[in-house]
């Protein structure tokens, strides 16, 4: 049992008379010393002030977030923080516990928010906010102690990892700030703990998170035969010829409106059946189905790593050179482990070397730029990339975008040297990915 699930699991408020009781629990661990204990642990009140005074923020309200939530209220944590832009869909309620059926249409993040707080009773406050992970600033990240992620987008995960790698600096303490990150897959999970520029980060590990693979062209463009063909020709050829220049936004519920739209005629072009929202939503942003114990599983691990990290009562994961990395598995039997993810010294996030790219000297530039949404150690789908003495190609301004073009149809071996360096960037993303490209035959 994790200490998260320990104390009411209702939630119900609690009175005075019961209150204690409610805490009996946390405060067997926290009252204490254990075998395990850090040595510059105290027991008593000053973990139990620690846990009252900490501000926590919780990315996504689904079905990780919703769990976290109600953990961390759980645990003793007051002052909890969430962001999520989605509003609750009919498929959210079989697994995201804390949403109704007359919530549906609702934004995720107040819904939920209001109802851990009016099951926690007295003294924890939430605040949601309604938006993108990227609408906010550095300032407003560094106010937390910690930021918790229970995201189904590996873009989302990547974007935020970068942000608190790039806050870091050496002369303020508090600029770093834990991320602990859980997610799932059907019956399959896991949770991390990272402490940005010290371990292992999210980039470091990106070629775990491979892209699926892709459709055949000629097959979304001529001869569709399953619904899935359909979204896709609506999210790769059609977004491409009728919104060129747009940047998909996946987590925008105007844009995945207009692909299901999309989709829809297409397929009734074809007597295909079975297109529908939830199905776009689920091809575009790549979407496994989720199982709701696998949810509360993964989601009770990620905020005992919290719990531990502020009342420092026991040893956390990702501490520098321990393991950072919990592996669980429910498909066959019960199966979890833990180990250690190596931080990389080339990662284009929080390393300090570039990361080396076979590439083929003979491929032209577009060639190059497009193997990048395709490649697991990149991933990235607009990329704008130059050296350090030239600018190749830029996807944005217009002005600059043509002005670069001609490189386009261009053989790498005609516009970098081998074992040059290239710096390339990608909106999606607010740092440089520094590699070096290596020629190969």
């Amino acid at each position: 049992m994790t200490l998260a699930m320990t104390g009411t699991v209702e939630l119900e408020p609690s009175q005075p008379s019961n209150a204690r009781a409610k805490w009996k629990h946390m405060d067997t661990v926290l009252d204490r010393s254990g075998p395990f204990t850090d040595p510059d642990f105290r027991p008593g009140e000053t973990p139990k002030e620690s846990l009252a005074r900490a501000k926590v923020l919780v990315i996504g309200a689904g079905g990780l977030g919703c769990e976290m939530l109600k953990d961390l209220a759980s645990s003793g944590f007051r002052d909890i923080h969430v962001i999520d832009m989605d509003t609750i869909d009919v498929s959210n309620l079989n697994r995201q516990f804390l949403f109704r059926q007359e919530d549906v249409g609702k934004f995720k993040a107040e819904v939920a928010a209001q109802r851990v707080e009016k099951r926690s009773g007295s003294g924890v406050k939430i605040t949601p906010y309604c938006g993108k992970i990227q609408d906010k600033d550095e300032d407003y990240y560094k106010q937390f102690a910690m930021i918790i992620c229970g995201l189904d987008s590996i873009e989302a995960r990547r974007w935020i990892n970068a942000t608190l790698v790039g806050m870091v600096d050496e002369e303020d303490p508090d600029s770093l700030k834990p991320l602990i990150d859980g997610g799932t897959e059907g019956f399959k999970g896991q949770a991390r703990v990272i402490f940005p520029t010290m371990t292992s980060c999210i980039e470091c590990q990106l070629d775990m998170h491979a892209p699926r693979a892709a459709v055949p062209l000629c097959t979304l463009a001529t001869i569709p035969r399953q619904p899935q063909h359909c979204i896709e020709w609506a999210h790769i050829i059609a977004w491409e010829e009728e919104r060129k220049g747009d940047i998909l936004d996946t987590d925008d519920p105007e844009h995945i409106t207009w692909l299901y739209q999309k989709a829809l005629k297409r397929a009734e072009q074809f007597n295909i059946s079975g297109v529908t929202y939830s199905m776009t939503q689920g091809v575009v942003k790549n979407i496994i189905p989720a199982i709701a114990s696998t949810n509360a599983i993964v989601a009770a691990a990620c905020c005992n790593e919290a719990f531990k990290i502020i009342t420092s009562c026991n040893p956390c994961l990702g501490l520098p050179g321990t393991d950072n990395y919990m592996m669980y598995t429910g498909d066959e039997s019960v199966y979890t482990y833990t180990f250690e993810h190596q931080k990389k010294p080339d990662c284009p996030v929080c390393g300090n070397l570039s990361r080396p790219l076979q590439v083929n000297q003979d491929s032209t530039l577009g060639e190059f730029l497009d193997s990048l949404t395709e490649r697991p150690e990149a991933q990235l789908k607009k990329p704008t990339i130059r050296t350090e003495a030239k600018s190749l190609y830029y996807q944005s301004p217009p002005s600059l975008e043509e002005q670069t073009r001609h490189n386009l149809s261009k053989k790498l071996s005609e516009l970098v040297e081998n074992g040059e360096e290239v710096a390339i960037q990608d909106p999606a993303f607010p740092t440089t990915f520094k590699y070096k490209l290596v020629f190969q035959k």
